[in-house]
């Protein structure tokens, strides 16, 4: 199975965190894993190491409902940055919305690869990781 180098979740729910570093470690679709706890931290982050494109994620999975920063203005930051991104990053809104405004605001976003609702499980991020050209 195809491994990327850096996979990302942002999400502020310590149980689904437990949980979804379960589902990454079964799957083994990562070389390694980081997490931030909203969406202020993660852009920062981004932001910080937007010239160094090694330390940047392939794959971000993205909550919405998270404080300081939530999913959507995470976004909003993050698509301003992407033309000083040297690479591409996925991102997956990953969120226990079932509101179809959420759905259509996301499946609108050419940023945004897929909406998938919680729970996430390692067929899925496999399927996920399998589509990396």
């Amino acid at each position: 199975m195809k491994k990327i180098n850096t996979l990302c979740v942002i999400d502020d729910d310590d149980i689904y965190t437990f949980t979804i570093k379960r589902i990454i470690a079964k799957a083994d679709v990562a070389e390694k894993t980081m997490f931030f706890h909203n969406g202020r931290v993660a852009i920062d982050f981004i932001k910080d190491c937007v010239e160094v494109i090694s330390k940047l994620p392939d794959l971000i999975l993205l909550d919405l409902n998270m404080p300081v920063l939530d999913g959507w203005q995470f976004m909003e930051e993050f698509i301003r940055l992407i033309p000083k991104i040297g690479k591409k990053i996925l991102v997956y809104i990953v969120s226990s919305s079932i509101d179809e405004d959420d759905i259509a605001r996301a499946k609108a976003m050419n940023e945004v690869s897929d909406f998938i609702v919680k729970p996430l499980n390692a067929d899925d991020l496999r399927n996920i990781v399998s589509s990396f050209a």
